[in-house]
């Protein structure tokens, strides 16, 4: 038997959810080690966002994109300890995103943590948020080059 919860949620209200579909990060994300259970949420049809929105505070939400849609080539050694621990195997189908944070009214200068991808089995619905110890991967990686003074976008 299915059952339902509720979540009022400060950014999409109240949400209906059953346990099928809650991600369990079982450290949380970094800084927000107590919070593990969390429901992923297309931002809009179409968009390249998603919302990892806590089930347990429905004040925390974090913004979460594919790091391939904006850097294609990003492919981050994972740890095997990190395969072992989210049950992943050749085969299993998974999912990768990294933290978007967007300055507010400045969306050029938009980041993604390309340090600390969320990795997520999707089948066991298992997820874990990789430190990547890798030179090439910014916390603060920029989405758009920086416009110089005077310098228009194209």
């Amino acid at each position: 038997m299915k059952t339902t919860q509720l979540i009022e949620t400060a950014r999409f209200g109240t949400i209906e959810f059953c346990d099928a579909d809650l991600v369990t990060l079982a450290e949380g994300i970094l800084g927000f080690p107590g919070q593990t259970r969390y429901l992923v949420i297309q931002h809009k049809e179409g968009s390249p966002f998603c919302w990892l929105q806590s089930a347990d505070d429905g004040a925390l939400a974090f913004l979460v994109v594919d790091p391939a849609y904006y850097v294609p080539d990003y492919a981050p050694e994972l740890p095997d300890e990190t395969a072992r621990q989210l049950e992943l195997g050749e085969e299993t189908p998974r999912l990768v995103y990294t933290i978007v944070t967007i300055p507010k009214g400045k969306p050029d200068d938009m980041t993604l943590n390309l340090a600390g991808p969320i990795l997520i089995n999707l089948e066991k619905r298992l997820a874990k948020q990789v430190v990547v110890e890798d030179v090439r991967y910014a916390i603060r990686h920029r989405v758009f080059p920086k416009q110089e003074m005077g310098q228009t976008a194209a």
